[in-house]
């Protein structure tokens, strides 16, 4: 019934449907709804340490045996120079005076660690079906043991540029991220936030450049977008922001409160949450110190002064400093449960194919 099989065949999932992986505000029991729902349920695994990765593979391998996608990241660390701190420190100073907070006290440091060789061992001794990427891929000596573990790859590209690298690098499918797309910007051949073309624009061009299956993602939420984008070439789609308000995630009471008030003009791009340009809600930091500023650290150190401001904003219920990763079409989302919803939207999207095919 769908017009393109290769990513169900591939995935060997019921449907072309791939959960986006969304650190920070989801982790095993999403991971097991979606899939329990037909779709490929995706653990973000770059704020996790090897062992919390190993027991949250446990629990999902212990209650559905189904396909299962491990996310990473593949940044190259960049050190946080004590003048960048200092410059950043003190544009955050007022936010700290008003929260009765200490600048000099010590804080955490950023934990969005790149994939490396223990992450590789985590991955050939679970074995999960997929390994997908963002920021690029790892060195090749990484991705070899990767695919000797017998794990499918995938890879995120912003631009037809990079869906072509990937390809060439052996990915066996491309993630076409829209500008519409909530979470961090996938860009790795470029820095040009200005250039980055939306879903509908850059999906058939990926679709024309690469063999292998497309996966859209950006500004997908609901049946209609799904049909859109395999009528624009793709053979499945990577949704986030409609699992946001699914009861299943992780997203506070202040942050579904801003959810579910959220329209289409509520996310912008913004790098003053992590150092990296990523869309999210807008709040308060953004709005004040952004969206896009010159003092903000390279990622990931930007979140590291904003994590005591977050957790104090957050006690009183405001998500001023909380980064609220969403799309353009956070509108769209829904309170269901996560299987429910992703049944939902492959029954909406099959009956639009054929009302269109009709």
């Amino acid at each position: 019934m769908w017009p393109d099989r290769r990513l169900i065949d591939l995935f060997k999932t019921e449907f072309p449907i791939v959960l986006a992986p969304m650190a920070g505000v989801m982790d095993a029991e999403l991971v097991i709804a979606v899939a329990q729902g037909g779709g490929l349920g995706s653990l973000p695994s770059a704020l996790l340490s090897p062992e919390k990765a190993r027991e949250q593979v446990h629990i999902i391998r212990q209650r559905v045996k189904a396909p299962l996608n491990m996310n990473f990241f593949c940044h190259t660390p960049v050190d946080l120079t004590p003048e960048a701190e200092a410059r950043w420190k003190q544009r955050l100073m007022a936010y700290y005076t008003e929260h009765g907070l200490d600048p000099a006290a010590p804080v955490a440091a950023a934990n969005r660690a790149p994939f490396d060789a223990a992450f590789c061992e985590v991955v050939e001794e679970l074995k999960p079906e997929v390994v997908s990427f963002h920021f690029g891929l790892p060195e090749s000596a990484l991705l070899k043991r990767v695919k000797a573990a017998g794990c499918l790859i995938i890879s995120s590209a912003t631009t037809v540029k990079e869906a072509v690298w990937l390809e060439q690098r052996g990915v066996d499918a491309v993630i076409a991220q829209g500008a519409e797309a909530g979470g961090h910007r996938g860009m790795f051949l470029t820095d040009k936030i200005a250039e980055q073309p939306g879903t509908f624009a850059l999906v058939p061009q990926v679709a024309d450049a690469v063999k292998v299956p497309v996966i859209a993602a950006g500004g997908i939420a609901d049946g209609r977008g799904i049909a859109a984008a395999f009528a624009l070439g793709a053979s499945g789609v990577q949704i986030g922001s409609a699992y946001l308000r699914c009861p299943e995630s992780k997203v506070s009471a202040g942050g579904r409160k801003a959810l579910a008030e959220a329209r289409d003009d509520s996310t912008v791009i913004t790098n003053v949450m992590t150092g990296r340009p990523a869309r999210g809600v807008q709040n308060r930091l953004m709005r004040e110190a952004g969206p896009i500023s010159p003092d903000a650290p390279p990622f990931p150190h930007a979140a590291t002064a904003l994590g005591p401001l977050k957790t104090a904003a957050e006690k009183q219920g405001r998500v001023d400093f909380t980064n609220l990763w969403a799309g353009q079409a956070v509108a769209l989302g829904r309170e269901v449960p996560a299987a429910e919803l992703t049944r939902d939207l492959a029954k909406s999207a099959l009956a639009r194919l054929k009302a269109v095919a009709g």
